[in-house]
């Protein structure tokens, strides 16, 4: 068999490994004359392919044995398409409206085979670049990270079937290296990746590297992303790994998936949107202030956790007596009880959602790798002065994230900064 091992992909390659997987020459009716394949992979890390044919479509992934966008200086393995397939698959059961399907998975080519998202489907991120309103972004994201983060934890399941799965997905432990350091170590160290909007923001770079509160702060969060495995995370879940129109949310690329915190994907998710709103005053022009826009991010964000908390309190109330070994009926037994403990778990998620979006923020500001948002800006003095206001509240969330009782309270901080 001609692909019994790796190779990269092209388009003609591509066109001859199709011929030879049923599952995806069938969707595309097994015509092959009018194929149209176009390489789309903008992201940092892999080759995607959109195959389009007169009777169907599909995207193919195809994980390099090293970073796209850095080249072969930086290895990484192509083993994390495989926990990428098994994750989509797992969160896809949990919550098939917002997770795209996975037609095939080839492990020795590392590839994924999955559904294509047709237009109107965008980035996230580009959308919210362009201030267009999603007004179902709320509650899809919600619902998706409700469903997949209380279905893999031990709310839901018996110690066994997490201990499987947690022992499955230390395999991923690559791509959480690279996560621990981009994220948790080198914003505040001085290191040749890391890079920000010189020369406004080389005090605010150095002031993070200086801060001996912040890392205190950074420390316990990346002890906790290490050592805790709450729940099947989607490991990167940022604007740019969702795809919308006004009607539909999907969630994309859990390559970085793992058995985590809970927080670091809620932390990611709402992180991206404070991100986007304080770059919205980069992108304003005479006759649109985007302030409108700018209270809608605002109105997403609060009703984001609103929501995810109500839903996820919903499922925990619906499965209370199902195998989850968490919290056992026999000992929480009464009303007062369940609401105590169900108090003290999403106060401690709130806590951490709010440390880990702050990390996260940091390190989008003068780490490694940069948010589009900010960097369409193109005057970089305006641009810095964005990242500022951003990098001060990320600052502010991480030292002070144990005093916020509600998400309304962190609408109100990022109000009032000057």
């Amino acid at each position: 068999m001609a692909f019994s091992e790796f190779r990269p992909l092209d388009e003609s390659s591509l066109i001859e490994y199709i011929k030879t997987v049923p599952s995806l020459s069938d969707k595309l009716g097994n015509k092959f004359d009018d194929i149209q394949i176009k390489e789309i992979g903008d992201g940092n890390l892999n080759f995607v392919y959109i195959v389009l044919g007169s009777s169907g479509s599909f995207v193919i992934k195809q994980a390099l044995p090293y970073i796209r966008c850095i080249g072969e200086s930086w290895p990484m393995t192509k083993e994390r398409a495989y926990f990428e397939a098994v994750a989509l698959r797992k969160h896809g059961l949990l919550c098939p409206n917002h997770v795209p399907d996975v037609y095939h998975f080839d492990r020795t080519m590392s590839l994924i085979g999955m559904r294509y998202l047709e237009p109107p489907h965008i980035i996230l991120r580009k959308g919210l670049i362009a201030g267009i309103e999603y007004p179902l972004l709320a509650d899809h994201v919600s619902e998706y990270m409700a469903k997949t983060l209380f279905g893999t934890s031990i709310l839901y399941n018996s110690t066994t079937v997490h201990k499987e799965s947690v022992a499955e997905f230390c395999g991923n432990v690559e791509l959480c290296r690279l996560t621990e350091q981009v994220v948790f170590s080198d914003p505040y160290k001085v290191s040749e990746y890391n890079r920000w909007t010189s020369p406004y923001l080389d005090h605010d770079a150095e002031a993070v590297r200086n801060d001996n509160d912040l890392k205190v702060e950074i420390a316990e969060l990346k002890a906790k992303f290490i050592e805790r495995t709450q729940a099947l995370v989607h490991g990167d879940l940022h604007t740019g790994s969702i795809m919308v129109t006004q009607e539909s949310t999907q969630v994309i690329d859990p390559e970085f998936a793992f058995y985590g915190p809970m927080g670091f994907d809620i932390g990611a998710f709402l992180g991206n949107l404070i991100l986007a709103f304080f770059s919205q005053d980069g992108h304003a022009v005479e006759g649109n202030d985007r302030n409108a826009y700018k209270e809608w991010i605002l109105r997403t964000i609060e009703e984001t956790w609103n929501l995810f908390r109500k839903k996820f309190v919903g499922l925990w109330e619906l499965h209370k007596d199902g195998p989850g070994e968490a919290y056992l009926p026999a000992i929480y037994n009464n009303t007062e009880l369940e609401q105590m403990v169900q108090n003290k778990y999403l106060t401690d998620l709130f806590h951490d959602s709010l440390g880990f979006g702050a990390a996260k923020m940091i390190r989008r500001i003068v780490g490694v790798a940069h948010v589009e948002d900010f960097e369409s800006i193109s005057e970089p003095s305006k641009r810095a002065a964005c990242e500022r206001r951003a990098l001060e509240l990320a600052k502010l969330l991480l030292k002070q994230r144990r005093n916020f009782t509600s998400i309304s309270q962190v609408i109100s901080a990022i109000r009032k900064l000057p």
